[in-house]
């Protein structure tokens, strides 16, 4: 198997050649304004040197933040179309109700609403007014929308209202995008909804960002498929990707903390990724991201599904530093430190400088941070520190101390001794750990719903059914296949001897 890992973050582009499961070589490359030229740097400097001669690639997996800067940044974000089956019921909190004004104002096209949808046992709560469906589509065509966010009360139960009005749409309007949120969400109208919304909203920035991509790929003279990072640290082919990009939201925090486990051989611990611009505290449990169980909040939306459970903050090889009184952080110089840094001649001191005047890091000039001295940098790196363990205490889920894995282009700001941590472990390779988590992903499928008139064995039977399927559908070979989670709880409330599932599956990338 011999794959290259690509991890775009805020600051630094990394690369990785994977070769029989070990690190043949990692490079970087500053991060682009079009994301793409510093992907094309950074294969241009791995192919430079000659590991790639004469070599097959089975695969390219690239993880990005670009779909969840869009959201938080509030810039290249399609119109949507919002059509909710389920009326007579819920006209009173209309879709993007509980948006951001400024938000909902780029992406609202436009409100449909119509009668259908499901009761919480599954049975039809009004027939599908498929009229309906028919002119509203008309009407957003009419609209010049190219964008629809499908949603139906409890269509993780029965998605099939959901799949019947994006029929209807189509033929209407066989060009516009349709996202289903049945696809993506679990059960919560609003913030499934919202999940929905999110995704057809960033239709188009996916298309061409994917394009790019692959156009980037072949540019390098590099042959293989492409593959994106997903959520819960696994990959989806480019396709899947695509269609679904609200899935890469959190991709690149989670590669981090995938490659931390690869890199140190440990399934459970807590992770710190120190980047340019931020830290991501989080957990590993059996070698995978700790899952959110409940509301995420992105860009100010709330919305429940597949996401990592993670504490961000301020705190990077980028940020800036004030002396007096002293504050490191949040903000960074990003992808500009090497014009902006003091030690590279800029004007502005960050946490970089003063690990160069430490003799932590061989960068830059030296002599332009001569004037930091030892108690100075001390003062620093004492409050960086503070600042991490603070962070993960608050994702420890344990009393105990335990063991943590700092990785990162900025791990320099951990120290090698923490309260509540029994040893900090620096891995070979960690500036690149996103790189390497990315490269050596699986893909996952998963199942979150409920089945009734089943017994225990059958609902868990059904649900692992459907989640291999979605894995295999997402590029996993079905020979691979192994199940990573799997709870369920009655539901007393429900009739019918109703159990929810959740079944979440990970198997290697099919052909590899």
């Amino acid at each position: 198997m011999r794959r290259i890992g690509i991890d775009v973050g805020g600051t630094n582009t990394d690369a990785v050649l994977i070769e029989e499961g070990k690190v043949i070589r990692a490079v970087k490359a500053p991060t682009s304004e079009d994301v793409t030229t510093g992907i094309l740097d950074s294969l241009r400097s791995l192919g430079a040197t000659g590991v790639l001669k004469g070599k097959g690639i089975d695969g390219v997996m690239i993880g990005t933040t670009h779909f969840i800067n869009a959201v938080v940044q509030r810039r290249h974000l399609t119109k949507v179309a919002a059509l909710r089956l389920g009326m007579p019921a819920s006209a009173s909190l209309p879709p993007f109700c509980d948006w951001p004004e400024d938000l909902a104002a780029l992406v609202r096209g436009g409100v449909w609403m119509v009668e259908g949808g499901h009761e919480y046992d599954g049975r039809p709560f009004m027939p599908l007014d498929e009229a309906a469906v028919t002119t509203a589509a008309q009407e957003m065509k009419a609209a010049g929308l190219k964008s629809i966010g499908i949603s139906s009360i409890f269509s993780p139960l029965d998605p099939s209202h959901e799949r019947r009005a994006a029929e209807l749409a189509a033929k209407v309007m066989p060009d516009a995008v349709i996202t289903c949120s049945s696809d993506l969400g679990r059960i919560g109208l609003l913030e499934r909804e919202n999940a929905g919304l999110l995704n057809a909203a960033l239709a188009d920035l996916a298309r061409d960002t994917i394009a790019a991509f692959e156009q980037a790929i072949r540019d390098s003279g590099i042959d293989a498929p492409l593959f994106i990072t997903q959520n819960d640290g696994t990959v989806a082919e480019a396709s899947q990707a695509r269609r679904l990009p609200v899935y890469s939201f959190a991709s690149g925090a989670t590669n981090s903390m995938r490659g931390a486990a690869y890199l140190s051989g440990l399934q459970d611990a807590m992770v710190i990724d120190v980047g340019g611009t931020t830290t991501d505290v989080g957990q590993l449990k059996h070698g995978f991201p700790r899952e959110a169980n409940s509301v995420v909040k992105v860009g100010g939306v709330r919305t429940l599904f597949r996401m990592p459970d993670l504490l961000s903050i301020g705190l990077g090889g980028g940020s800036h530093v004030a002396l007096d009184p002293l504050k490191v952080g949040p903000l960074s110089v990003g992808y500009r430190l090497l014009k902006e840094g003091i030690a590279f001649g800029g004007k502005q001191l960050t946490t970089t400088d003063i690990a160069v005047a430490a003799g932590l890091l061989a960068l830059g000039d030296k002599a332009k941070v001569a004037h930091l001295d030892a108690a100075t940098c001390r003062k620093v790196f004492d409050e960086a520190a503070r600042l991490a363990e603070e962070a993960i205490d608050r994702m420890k889920t344990e009393a105990g101390d335990v063991p943590l894995i700092a990785v990162g282009g900025g791990a320099f700001l951990i120290p090698n001794k923490l309260p509540g941590v029994s040893q900090v472990i620096h891995v070979e390779h960690g500036d690149c750990a996103n790189a390497v988590g990315a490269a050596i992903a699986q893909v996952s499928g998963e199942c979150d719903q409920i089945f009734k008139d089943l017994s225990r064995t059958e609902a868990l039977s059904a649900a692992q059914g459907i989640a291999n399927d979605r894995a295999v559908s997402a590029g996993a070979a079905r020979a691979t296949l192994k199940t990573i989670e799997s709870e369920d709880m009655p539901l007393a409330y429900l009739p019918g001897n109703s159990v929810r599932v959740r079944v979440r599956v990970v198997g290697d990338v099919a052909g590899s």
